[in-house]
């Protein structure tokens, strides 16, 4: 399995607009390609020296191929979307991860 890691710094102006199109729009755009299994987005828990509110969004994919396939086919639209809406309010770096393992705690907390 890989992660393809999306990792964006907002601006507190649009902060609010843009959350909310990330979860109503673009990840169930990025999801509906049929390229990704699922998708967890997380706050990143850091104050940035630039200020605004960074985020990373993980994307499931079973394969490198796979991956390759969103970048030829879906990326520049998706992408693209983001700069119409959001232009010059954000800075976004990617990263591509492969799971090496994955562990899970049988200790159940009430």
């Amino acid at each position: 399995m890989y992660i393809y890691n999306v990792t964006t710094n907002i601006e507190e102006s649009v902060h609010d607009e843009w959350l909310k199109w990330m979860k109503e729009k673009h990840i169930p755009d990025m999801l509906s390609t049929g390229k990704f299994n699922y998708a967890k987005m997380s706050q990143v828990i850091i104050e940035e020296e630039m200020g605004g509110i960074t985020y990373s969004v993980q994307y499931s994919t079973d394969s490198l191929e796979t991956l390759q396939e969103y970048y030829k086919e879906d990326a520049v639209r998706l992408r693209g979307e983001a700069l119409k809406l959001f232009n010059g309010k954000f800075v976004a770096f990617r990263t591509e991860l492969k799971v090496i393992s994955e562990q899970f705690s049988m200790t159940v907390k009430n």
